[in-house]
């Protein structure tokens, strides 16, 4: 693998057609970064996205990428939506995993004194870890409604406010969701678990503003040093998983048919206009909406949680939510050209700059908001989209900071109890159903976030805003 470094943030991977590339990988890493980056395989994954059919523009990674199934995490592809594939494998098993950043009428000054009651509270209203079994018992009717209309359907029934919707991408629903293509095994996982956090790397996090990098962004969101907000990071649970599932059998028997080939059976992909390609979408659009109902019944449960201990008027408002497991169509200029694609976003979030036609009012002037968290015992940042990422990334940036130790390295030799005291002794609260979902998510597991921000903003794709200590983790 020749790797050719553009400039301080860039590293280019050349086509190389006899691995049946159709377009080049560009990489964005810092040194230090690339050096993380190539102790695992996730740049030959890169690199067999590359092969994928009806490619359009390069195959992408972001400074958080690390090995996947299929495409790396921290990848963006996009395919040419009349010629070129889908590929499940490039959305990940957890579909609309996202973030949501609430904030709140709190400071620190506030919650510090009763951060243990805040952080218990919490863990008893809003479940956690693997299976769970979330508190709204909804009918499978209820469920279709769910697949249907996402977070708007939830706020109509009276989990939330008419305005959360409108800081969600998409509105919380994306159109086109079909409940007829979703498995019946997928509903019978999905419908006890509205609600729920779930396990493995995802959290709930009470945190601080830290510090303000961007005024007038921060002013737009409400931001200010010494400000409680609240970070969720959580998916479709077992419904979005069922998903990918069933279509990845089903697409790898298509694609004989369809006289497709790729170089690692975990890119089972079939066109993006077959009737496969076709039920994929819609199945995914409607675990992408159950995702966003799930997030949204999460703000429900932790408003309550918050007014029981700090009182009626304590106000939780969403600043916004986004996805990072995803694919959908969007309009690129490639190669001078404005494309009809699909966007692959596969722990990659998206960052529209200012004045983008699918940013909320409030926030036109300064670009999307983005979240990148950091790990339990670091930082998480906020940022906002540049015009970089239009030009270069379909509008992506990083989700995160990426792992560096598997969850198996993760756990070796370590004892929950002694990080567990490691971090209150800085301040730092954490509960977990599992001692291993303490040890899995340990901060050392993670790439340095501040280097990973200092990528995506020195290669212009983004913009940092604030900068966020956590206070108190919740995790599977």
């Amino acid at each position: 693998m020749q790797l050719h470094r553009l400039d301080e943030w860039r590293v280019r991977i050349d086509r190389d057609e006899r691995r049946g590339m159709k377009t080049h990988v560009i990489a964005f890493a810092s040194e230090p970064i690339l050096s993380q980056i190539r102790k695992d395989l996730s740049l030959e994954q890169a690199m067999n996205v590359a092969t994928l059919p009806g490619i359009a523009g390069p195959s992408l990674a972001m400074p958080d990428i690390h090995q996947g199934y299929g495409f790396p995490i921290g990848g963006v592809a996009a395919t040419d939506y009349r010629h070129g594939v889908v590929s499940p494998g490039g959305v990940g098993f957890d579909i609309n995993c996202g973030v949501r950043l609430m904030g709140t009428t709190l400071t620190e000054a506030d919650v510090r004194p009763r951060l243990k009651e805040t952080v218990d509270q919490i863990f008893r209203d809003i479940p956690c870890g693997t299976g769970g079994k979330g508190p709204f018992d909804i009918s499978p009717r209820q469920l279709e409604g769910v697949l249907s209309r996402g977070a708007p359907y939830m706020v109509e029934q009276g989990f939330g406010e008419t305005r959360d919707n409108e800081f969600s991408e998409a509105g919380g629903c994306l159109q086109e969701a079909d409940p007829d293509a979703v498995s019946s095994r997928a509903k019978e996982r999905g419908r006890p678990q509205l609600g729920t956090v779930g396990s493995g790397n995802h959290f709930l996090e009470i945190q601080t503003v830290e510090s303000i990098h961007d005024e007038a962004a921060a002013s737009a969101m409400h931001l200010e040093p010494g400000r409680i907000v609240v970070l969720l990071h959580c998916g479709s649970r077992g419904l979005g998983h069922q998903v990918c599932t069933d279509y990845l059998a089903e697409m790898g028997a298509a694609m004989k048919r369809h006289d497709i080939a790729v170089p690692d059976r975990q890119l089972a992909c079939v066109p993006v206009q077959s009737p496969e390609g076709q039920s994929y979408l819609a199945a995914m659009r409607a675990a992408a909406n159950f995702a966003w109902a799930n997030r949204q019944c999460i703000l429900h449960l932790l408003r309550g949680s918050l007014r029981k201990l700090y009182g009626a008027g304590t106000h939780v408002r969403v600043l916004y939510d986004v996805c990072h497991n995803i694919a959908k169509r969007e309009k690129h200029v490639v190669d001078g050209v404005k494309r009809d694609v699909l966007v692959h976003r596969k722990g990659a979030t998206r960052a529209f700059p200012p004045n983008h036609h699918e940013i909320p009012q409030d926030y036109k002037h300064i670009g999307q908001p983005v979240f990148v968290p950091g790990s339990m015992g670091t930082a998480s940042w906020i940022l906002t989209g540049a015009d970089g990422a239009m030009r270069e990334t379909f509008g992506s940036v990083c989700h995160g900071a990426g792992r560096l130790l598997s969850r198996t390295a993760a756990r070796k030799g370590r004892n929950a109890r002694e990080v567990q005291d490691a971090l209150a002794a800085r301040g730092i609260i954490v509960r977990s159903e599992t001692r291993d979902g303490i040890l899995e998510e340990i901060p050392e597991a993670y790439k340095d976030v501040d280097e990973v921000i200092a990528v995506v903003t020195g290669a212009g794709l983004a913009k940092p805003v604030a900068r966020l200590r956590p206070m108190g983790v919740i995790k599977g």
